[in-house]
């Protein structure tokens, strides 16, 4: 049996494994826009099926608007014509989400990410009117990003019922790790797309009918993860529950130290370059950069 099919509502068929890739700064923390399309080009040129700029392992919240446009059209420039990029857009403010979900469409994305708005309280109504501005304002299809961990806002079943009957709303990527929510989120709506947001749920959320997965682990060893979709896709089982192992141990892994420092780190140790990550957010200092590439040569990951 194969994975499981994209929504009906989503024109891109999004499915397999779309990195969210990483934003690549200098020494002094600017935007070096040259490295950040070469890290797209770094995981299509090892079999992912999408990716997803400006994501949080993009950093986005931590650029300003210039520089989001500059990372869409460097990634749409060097990767656009080969798979789908779909640019996260999400800000606090409607107004400001619907101007980078155009500026986005500008540049060439196939579809926009917009994660719930952040920092203020939302409830239901409100996120509605949000989702329902923001399709309305694009033509190309629109995907919420569910991450209520860093959002502060959750979406119950009954708003996402509600923003299922929007016109250009495409489907859902969950980060909640909440499974019978994603479960019945799935059940209830077969016409939108959902992914997998969390490598601790790949081979579950395509049990459970996610259509692909938003994995920060392919971003530093995308094999590995295409690896699992396609052995699930062709229906090995066994093979999909043996790799999703191997991700939770390199998830744990890429854990260490500072908050998302594991993935530029992982990166270095395959002779990719993305720099620091950009203040207040850092990178691991040695010791736990060469514990981590113990742990990674240990599990072979490492030429």
């Amino acid at each position: 049996m194969s994975a499981p099919d994209p929504g009906s509502a989503d024109p891109l068929s999004l499915h397999g494994v779309v990195p969210p890739t990483v934003t690549a700064f200098d020494d002094d923390g600017g935007l070096d826009a040259e490295t950040t399309a070469a890290h797209a080009r770094f995981v299509v040129d090892r079999g992912v099926h999408g990716v997803f700029p400006l994501g949080t392992n993009g950093e986005f919240a931590l650029l300003g608007p210039e520089e989001r446009d500059e990372v869409v059209h460097a990634v749409v420039d060097e990767v656009g014509e080969e798979v789908p990029v779909i640019a996260g857009v999400g800000e606090p403010a409607t107004r400001r989400t619907v101007e980078r979900a155009r500026a986005a469409e500008r540049a060439g994305v196939d579809g926009v990410v917009a994660v719930t708005p952040y920092y203020y309280p939302l409830d239901g109504d409100a996120a509605v009117e949000h989702y329902r501005t923001v399709c309305a304002a694009v033509d190309c299809p629109v995907y919420v990003y569910h991450i209520p961990s860093k959002t502060g806002n959750d979406l119950s079943l009954e708003t996402l019922d509600e923003l299922a009957e929007i016109d250009n709303l495409a489907g859902l990527k969950d980060s909640s790790k909440d499974v019978p929510w994603l479960g019945q989120a799935v059940a209830a709506h077969d016409d939108l797309t959902f992914l997998a947001g969390s490598d601790s749920l790949l081979k579950p959320g395509l049990d459970l009918g996610c259509t692909g997965m938003v994995s920060a682990v392919a971003n530093a060893f995308p094999e590995l993860v295409v690896d699992l979709y396609e052995a699930y896709n062709d229906g090995d089982r066994e093979r999909a529950v043996e790799l999703q192992e191997r991700v939770y141990a390199v998830r744990s892994a890429i854990k260490r130290g500072p908050y998302m420092a594991g993935v530029k780190e992982a990166l270095s140790h395959r002779g990719f370059d993305a720099g620091p990550l950009r203040s207040p957010l850092r990178r691991m200092d040695d010791d736990d950069s060469e514990a981590l590439r113990t742990e990674l040569a240990e599990l072979g990951l490492l030429e």
